[in-house]
């Protein structure tokens, strides 16, 4: 399996969060990635991950991970212009992704529950911006 001119197993281990643009601030994240956790089943909900865009395979994306299979999931359909909420139950071999901006992402709210195989890896480093430099912890629910 080879990605981008790397044999899988050189791969490297860092990725860029493609930046954020708003009125007001231009952000970029860099984080450090490892694939480890994603091989050996140690994914959890809150860990931030890496994956292949159902929509465009072509395109990695950064997505919190909000449920695994199995679980029972609530989310807010379409939260720019109501309150419904809709709940799921994340089908078996699947992931549930949501981005931390609920009012600017595009995620499993849209293209629905992601296969694990297109789960990549787990962040676990901020590098950039500097005020967030260090490990990065799982978000509590």
């Amino acid at each position: 399996m080879e990605q981008q001119g790397y044999p899988y197993s050189e791969r490297p281990l860092f990725a860029l969060c493609y930046p954020q643009i708003s009125r007001h601030y231009r952000c970029c994240n860099v984080l450090l990635m490892e694939r480890i956790s994603t091989r050996t089943g140690k994914l959890r909900p809150g860990d931030v991950v890496f994956f292949r865009s159902p929509e465009n395979p072509r395109r990695v994306v950064c997505k919190r991970l909000v449920g695994m299979e199995g679980d029972q999931v609530t989310y807010v359909v379409d939260p720019k212009n109501s309150d419904k909420c809709n709940t799921i139950v994340v089908p078996k071999g699947h992931v549930w992704v949501e981005g931390d901006n609920i009012y600017n992402t595009k995620d499993s709210r849209n293209f629905g529950a992601v296969p694990y195989g297109l789960v990549e890896g787990k962040a676990f480093w901020t590098l950039l911006p500097r005020r967030d430099f260090g490990s990065l912890a799982p978000k509590p629910k």
